[in-house]
């Protein structure tokens, strides 16, 4: 295996409202299909709402889960982050050390209804997730 600096998936495209699983480790093929993401490092997400009105978003680690990209849920004590995003806004939130992640380890993201400015619901924000992987060929 050969740890590889690459942006870990293609930009991801959430819209509200919704809870979605977009990396589980072990199971998600990295961008550029290289191979399936095993032990990650994630230093940094971004985030931009492409839509009309605020949405609010969070990033989830979640620890241990069978499958998040396909089940897709986002408990409390697992966020890491949650900001209104107005339209047009961009934002990212960048660890000072790598968030370690292994074997069925999963990032979830959720778009919902901010206290005030909009509903959520249609807003589409963009995710990049940047990191390091070891990758497991394809």
């Amino acid at each position: 295996m050969a740890l590889q600096k690459t942006q870990l998936l293609n930009i991801t495209s959430v819209t509200g409202v919704t809870t979605v699983g977009i990396l589980t480790v072990g199971v998600t093929p990295t961008a550029g299909g290289v191979g399936i993401a095993s032990t990650t490092f994630i230093r940094s997400v971004i985030m931009h709402n492409t839509g009309l009105g605020t949405a609010r978003c969070s990033i989830y680690i979640n620890p241990d889960t069978a499958n998040a990209n396909a089940l897709g849920y986002g408990v409390t004590a697992e966020r890491i982050l949650r900001v209104d995003l107005a339209p047009n806004e961009t934002t990212f939130f960048e660890s000072n050390y790598p968030i370690v992640m292994t074997d069925r380890d999963s990032l979830s993201v959720d778009v919902i209804e901010p206290d005030e400015g909009g509903t959520g619901i249609g807003s589409m924000v963009n995710f990049i997730v940047n990191g390091d992987t070891d990758i497991i060929p394809s």
